[in-house]
């Protein structure tokens, strides 16, 4: 399902984020952010749960937006609870001018049944460092203690961040592990955990991060299990 709805609000003061994103708040326009949603991914292998955010403000921003779950009729889901993989509702989360992406989460009554949702841009902020239109995705290797390459299903120590761009990026490193839902609903990410800190991967060049904390623990709970991944996605 797609065609989120874009409501508009203000938000109230003192959350900070025009602070930390270090730039100029446009505040909660409309014609620069839109977005869509898909529930079922009609690829093998690819995720559920996506908000595509399109961004027409000619430089990367963060956001914190709200949002609403809806029903097949369209109709509000009160009981519902929406929230992001990557930050888009929390100003973690840069999306660079053109097209950028987040997972989106469900809990309460009902959450198995979320067909769309409305989305409120509460406050948009430039962000800092920009991320340059059409950049590609830093891709994660998962490694063992020795810097061998290992399927990201096993019990990794590190994790090869590559960046195939000709500038340097940062970015956050989330461990998803997903539910296994009934034929016919959407696979949803249950488990997020942080692997690292912020952390800037050179252009056309790799880095490597520790897997520490809780993010050791995860792993080792999680290891062998059906559906988990790595994902870097653009922070500040």
């Amino acid at each position: 399902m797609g065609g989120a709805v874009v409501a508009l609000g203000v938000l109230v003061a003192g959350c900070g984020l025009q602070e930390a994103a270090g730039g100029r708040e446009f505040g909660p326009a409309s014609s620069d952010l839109s977005f869509s949603y898909t529930g079922i991914s009609s690829g093998d292998d690819t995720i559920n749960q996506t908000l595509e955010i399109h961004n027409t403000y000619r430089q990367s921003v963060v956001t914190l937006l709200s949002f609403t779950a809806l029903d097949r009729a369209h109709q509000p889901m009160p009981k519902v609870k929406v929230s992001t993989v990557y930050g888009s509702d929390r100003g973690t989360l840069v999306s660079p001018y053109g097209y950028g992406m987040d997972i989106l989460r469900f809990s309460g009554p009902g959450e198995h049944e979320v067909a769309d949702v409305q989305v409120r841009v509460d406050k948009v902020v430039a962000a800092a460092p920009q991320v340059v239109a059409g950049a590609e995705p830093v891709t994660t290797q998962a490694l063992d203690a020795a810097g061998r390459e290992i399927s990201r299903f096993e019990r990794f120590s590190r994790v090869r961040l590559t960046n195939p761009n000709a500038w340097p990026v940062y970015v956050r490193v989330a461990y998803l592990v997903y539910d296994q839902p009934p034929e016919g609903q959407s696979q949803q990410v249950v488990s997020v955990t942080p692997i690292g800190g912020l952390t800037r991967v050179p252009s056309h060049g790799s880095t490597t991060i520790e897997v520490k904390n809780a993010a050791a623990t995860a792993i080792a709970r999680n290891s062998r299990g059906p559906a988990v991944s790595i994902k870097a996605y653009y922070s500040q």
